[in-house]
This record gives structure tokens, C-alpha cells and sequence, in this order.
């Protein structure tokens, strides 16, 4: 529980933990964003990082001088597009090892026929929007890997879609981060941006429901 409030205050206020961050690790502040960024796209068990709000947030920070833009979204693109990577080929791996089992309940080898298929078809727009949700950014590339999706396909798309994340938020958070209003009401512009990233995915999941 107390992980959770701590999470939870973290994203809140990020710009006030990222101030702090800068102030006591300075030039590291880079690589400590870079991990953070590549675990929330690299590793399935890391969803709940908050990608949007931080990258947001330290373009705003270096529209204020604190940070270098360009190097910014240069290591942050390379994160984004390294964690999907590395998520693509441990789904890659260790899916045809869970699906082994026909008798499974729950790993059964019907469900990797279906998650084949649905990339085979839905692939490549699905790399790249899920970029713009969150959680979702985190298993699509880990369920592509289990679907068998070609790698060179799915790179093309990591890339665009990793670049186009990463661009869209560092850039905003540079030209619109610190506009008065903004700044005054960060934790409640970061609360948006959450909200408005999860839209999508709510939804396909209400558009499922209703078809089911």
C-alpha cells in the first residue's frame, strides 16, 4: 500500500520530484529517465511508470534551462525504441514456452493462434498506437513478440511509434509546460494527460462489451 501512495504522489508531483532529482544528480538526471522509460516500455511488470506525464514534465524542465531538449528526446526515443525491443524478443522467447501447455487453462494454445493472427492483420497500427496509451504501451510489444509478429515489421514500427511518443510529449512539455496556467496547475495538467491517454483503451473495451 504505502509503494502505491508512493507511486501515486510521485506522479502527482512530478515536477516537483523531478526539481529535486536535477538538483541532486544533475547531468545523471538523463540516465535516471532513460531507465525509467525503458523499463515502463521494456518489462511487463513495470506498467504503472508514469511515461507521458514524465517525459512531459522534463520538456517543460528544459524549456526552463534545466535540461537539454534535443539530448533529451534523442535518449528518450532510444529508450522508448529499446525497451519495446527488448519487451518484443523476452515475448518472443518465453511466449512459445507459457503456450506449451493445450490443456492449460489459462496459457492455451489456441490464445497464441488468435494473438497471431490479430497482429498479422492489426500489427502495425497497434505498435504504434499504443505508444499514446498507457499500461497497453507496455504488453503490446511483449504480446507481439508472443505473436510471432516479424521482427524487421515490428522495428520499423517501434521506431515510428517510438519517436513519435517521445516527440509529441518532450515537445509539449517544452512549448506549453510553462505557461503560467500550467505551471500553477501541473499535478492537475498531468491528472489530463493520464486521462486523456487511457480514452482509447476504455473505449475498445466498452466497443468489445457491447459486441459481446
Amino acid at each position: 500500500m504505502e509503494f502505491i501512495k508512493g507511486v501515486i504522489d510521485f506522479i502527482l508531483h512530478l515536477d516537483t520530484h523531478l526539481s529535486e532529482l536535477i538538483q541532486s544528480y544533475g547531468a545523471w538526471t538523463y540516465g535516471i529517465l532513460f531507465v525509467i522509460i525503458f523499463c515502463e516500455t521494456g518489462l511487463v511488470v513495470t506498467p504503472f511508470l508514469p511515461g507521458d506525464s514524465l517525459i512531459f514534465a522534463a520538456g517543460a524542465f528544459a524549456a526552463r534551462g534545466d535540461l537539454n531538449v534535443v539530448l533529451l528526446f534523442v535518449l528518450l526515443s532510444a529508450a522508448a525504441i529499446l525497451g519495446d525491443t527488448v519487451n518484443y524478443w523476452i515475448g518472443k522467447i518465453i511466449g512459445p514456452k507459457v503456450f506449451h501447455r493445450e490443456n492449460s487453462r489459462i496459457f492455451k494454445k489456441k490464445y497464441l493462434d488468435r494473438t497471431h493472427t490479430f497482429y498479422e492483420k492489426y500489427g502495425a497500427e497497434t505498435i504504434i498506437i499504443a505508444r499514446f496509451v498507457p499500461i497497453i504501451r507496455t504488453f503490446a510489444p511483449f504480446v507481439a513478440g508472443i505473436g510471432r509478429m516479424s521482427y524487421l515489421k515490428f522495428l520499423s514500427y517501434n521506431v515510428i511509434g517510438g519517436i513519435g511518443w517521445v516527440a509529441l510529449f518532450t515537445f509539449g512539455g517544452y512549448f506549453f509546460g510553462n505557461i503560467p496556467f500550467v505551471r500553477k496547475n501541473f499535478s492537475l495538467v498531468i491528472i489530463a494527460i493520464i486521462i486523456i491517454s487511457l480514452i482509447p483503451a476504455v473505449l475498445e473495451v466498452l466497443r468489445h462489451r457491447k459486441k459481446s
